[in-house]
């Protein structure tokens, strides 16, 4: 599409005027060669090297090395987004300073702040764009190029853990002086073995009873797909007295239980953070909030939070790196070059620190999430009041 093509649909937008339209295609065509040039990089470094490795010392056929490779793409198109929205803004308004088209435009009243809108309105529509990759489009790839990746060099791999499958479930439990709720065992599930099919060699331990415990040993147990509910085959019901006297005890052939799916969700082999869209990961939350095991629930928590503060990187990008380009010291297209290189390794530095600090416990998951934008959008504030003096 033509230059005057691309101003002619922009001029239909409410409130885009004639330099809106000239600074927004000054801004689109080094975003397009930002997004070639970090996908390849990405691509390269993280995935295609490994891929001739594999492919020459373990012997991934051909075929399924290009299928992963393509699966890979969109998870470094993601990150790729706000790198070339940071990029865009700075080479686009440094070559307005370095033409003296920037001191043109305030010598007839045109504020800084009015000529930032094009960033901040591309910076808009690829935080929309970010948010559908990362959440509908890189994750179902990633776990499929994982997946054949898997396939291919481990084709005895099961899909599933085959044995000890442990599942303890914890509840708050008010004391009856009426002290603090503690945090106690309510169901202990085990499975000696799994065959993708059925749970061998079960033990159950109930006490989400208050008047009896259950102790439940069963041979086998499946899952009742139409009535969402366990089978259990030829096994033993124990009740317990809260004093520990028996009170019953119940054999069975064929019994059904409401117990929670969850342990035959924790026997699949299930998906990584990165490989679940923003639901697939709040259902597994809750998965993991039950089994009691902090710091697996904190890393997931803190992906979560990630997945919803990452395309507002692209937000954060855009109002630094056009706060940058307005200074005519940064109006050479190598220096911006350098500067965009340091502020995407400092800025994901921080990122990193920040997502350590939340699974550690030190910080919340919303403030690891969320804090290197703050400090982001901060300092772009902070430029962009400087320059506008």
């Amino acid at each position: 599409m033509k230059v005057g093509n691309w101003q002619g649909n922009l001029s239909r937008i409410p409130g885009f005027s004639i330099l809106d339209r000239y600074i927004f295609v000054e801004l689109l065509l080094p975003f397009l060669f930002g997004m070639g040039l970090f996908t390849s990089l990405g691509v390269a470094i993280g995935t295609l090297f490994d891929l001739v490795r594999r492919i020459t010392e373990s012997g991934l056929p051909f075929t399924l090395a290009l299928k992963i490779l393509l699966l890979k793409m969109p998870e470094f198109i993601v990150l790729a987004f706000p790198m070339s929205i940071l990029l865009a803004a700075l080479m686009a308004y440094s070559r307005l300073a370095s033409d003296s088209e920037l001191i043109a435009l305030k010598s007839i009243g045109i504020s800084v702040y009015r000529l930032i809108i094009p960033a901040i309105v591309l910076s808009l529509i690829v935080t929309g764009l970010t948010y559908v990759f990362n959440d509908y489009v890189a994750p179902a790839a990633s776990y499929e190029a994982n997946a054949t990746m898997t396939k291919a060099l481990r084709p005895n791999r099961k899909s599933f853990i085959e044995d000890n499958i442990i599942y303890p479930e914890y509840g708050k439990v008010r004391p009856a002086d009426g002290g603090e709720a503690q945090t106690v065992l309510r169901r202990l599930f085990y499975a000696e073995r799994f065959n993708g099919q059925e749970m061998l060699g079960l033990t159950i331990l109930d006490r989400t009873q208050p008047e009896v415990n259950q102790i439940i040993t069963s041979e086998s147990a499946s899952w009742n797909i139409e009535k969402n509910i366990w089978d259990f085959y030829n096994g033993t019901i124990y009740l317990i007295d809260p004093n520990g006297s028996y009170r019953n005890i119940v054999r069975f052939q064929h019994q059904q239980l409401a117990l929670p799916r969850t342990p035959l969700d924790l026997a699949f082999r299930g998906r990584d953070g990165s490989e679940m869209t923003l639901r697939q990961a709040r259902e597994y939350l809750e998965i993991l909030q039950l089994s009691g095991n902090p710091t697996k629930t904190r890393k997931l928590q803190v992906q979560i939070e990630q997945k919803i503060s990452l395309p507002f990187v692209c937000l954060v990008f855009g109002m630094i790196g056009a706060a940058l380009g307005l200074r005519p010291q940064n109006s050479n297209k190598a220096t911006s070059f350098g500067i965009c290189i340091v502020l995407i390794f400092s800025y994901y530095l921080l990122s990193f620190v920040t997502s350590s600090l939340g699974i550690g416990g030190v910080l919340t998951p919303l403030m690891a999430a969320w804090l290197p934008n703050i400090l982001g959008l901060t300092a772009g504030g902070i430029l962009l009041l400087q320059s506008a003096k």
